[in-house]
């Protein structure tokens, strides 16, 4: 006597586990698509060479030398941060060049460790902010301009992150130098968050500290590297005057 052969119907468990897993796969999926999105920038920056050229002077230097830009008496100082430090440099060299900026150096201040590295900053661990030092002759150039331009040329509403770049070292910070400085920081800060912010700016405004110089092959990076990476959120905004 033959007997036929029956198909099981899927227990309650075998269709649990195939949803289980297909949601596991789609996650994964997920996961990976933002990685994919996040990591050439990271990437990109954390590991560039790690070599050594000195590029310095308002001037881009094409003689591979490695003088410093001379300040002269009477200079001032103006330090923000405002994102990855290779745009604000490239955009304010652009913008001010040959209209009183004697020198503009990226560097890293408001931490704690001494003697940072690029490396240790882009661990988000050090305290430290990505930050621009300009030095310029304030007969051609008034602070309250160099920080108007700051809130165009930038996000300041993001804490801790400038576009696809994320971690306090990416934060918007404004580091006075007087009591004169502060005023006008936060004076023009007020201005910014009213008229063209609609009260999200969420920049630092605090007492310069130590400044440390990045590595040399950072200084006008963009310039030598002009396929270089530079954040999104670097562009000159077309605001109304202040009022």
């Amino acid at each position: 006597m033959s007997t036929s052969s029956q198909t099981s119907p899927p227990t309650t468990a075998s269709i649990f586990t195939a949803q289980t897993l297909t949601a596991l796969a789609f996650a994964a999926a997920v996961a990976t698509a933002i990685m994919a999105f996040q990591l050439p920038s990271f990437a990109s920056r954390l590991l560039r060479p790690f070599t050594s050229s000195t590029r310095l002077g308002i001037t881009a230097d094409t003689s591979g030398g490695s003088a410093a830009a001379s300040i002269p008496e009477g200079a001032e100082k103006a330090t923000i941060a405002a994102g990855c430090f290779w745009g604000v440099e490239h955009i304010y060299r652009k913008h001010f060049d040959g209209k009183g900026l004697y020198d503009a150096r990226v560097g890293y201040t408001g931490g704690d460790l001494s003697s940072p590295s690029y490396r240790a900053v882009c661990t988000g661990q050090t305290g430290h902010a990505e930050a621009l030092q300009l030095h310029y002759d304030p007969t051609q150039i008034t602070y309250q301009q160099i920080l108007e331009f700051f809130y165009r040329i930038h996000d300041p509403t993001t804490s801790n992150r400038q576009g696809p770049d994320v971690g306090p070292q990416y934060r918007s910070a404004i580091y006075f130098h007087s009591e004169a400085q502060e005023r006008i920081a936060r004076d023009v800060t007020r201005q910014a968050n009213q008229q063209w912010y609609d009260g999200a700016v969420r920049t630092e405004i605090a007492p310069a500290g130590r400044w440390w110089d990045a590595e040399d092959y950072h200084q006008q990076y963009l310039h030598h590297n002009p396929s270089g990476y530079e954040c999104p959120t670097h562009y000159l905004r077309k605001f109304p005057a202040l009022q």
